[in-house]
């Protein structure tokens, strides 16, 4: 399973804002691009679970029960129909006050299509970089480097 990257974050939020509905071939690739601990090993339940929703056709509660196996320090804070719309709000401290949270905050017609672009979001936001603490140094010498000998030592 790919870590999720930028590019590939861009290209999937596009396609689930773009998106109707779920499907199964969907929910596949947003599993494939983003999920690094499905299936577990070590939560075969909750893997389990997730696949007979999946079979199932149960989108939204597929796409809470992946939240829960994949990010489950993320929750959904808030879900609200308003204006023929359904925004979803996904936070890592549910009980502070909305001005002191930092949440994800998603909406599409669709409801589980709208918890899928908070878990995308999420999932892009707690992958950590591929950066090190560390700052690194540059191998190769520059194009103007030249070696210079002193024997003038005094």
């Amino acid at each position: 399973m790919s870590v999720l990257s930028e590019n590939t974050s861009t290209d999937l939020g596009e396609r689930l804002r773009d998106a109707y509905a779920v499907s199964a071939e969907f929910m596949a690739d947003i599993i494939s691009q983003t999920c690094r601990r499905f299936p577990s090993v070590g939560q075969s339940g909750k893997t389990a679970r997730v696949e007979r929703l999946i079979r199932s056709g149960a989108w939204t509660d597929a796409a809470i029960a992946l939240l829960d196996l994949e990010l489950p320090q993320w929750q959904i804070r808030r879900l609200v129909y308003d204006e023929g719309e359904w925004h979803c709000a996904l936070s890592r401290e549910r009980e502070l006050p909305d001005w002191l949270d930092q949440s994800i905050e998603t909406r599409h017609t669709d409801l589980a299509l709208a918890i899928l672009s908070g878990f995308v979001e999420a999932q892009r936001i707690s992958t950590p970089e591929n950066r090190t603490s560390v700052p690194t140094v540059r191998r190769e010498p520059r194009t103007l480097y030249e070696p210079l000998l002193v024997d003038n030592i005094g």
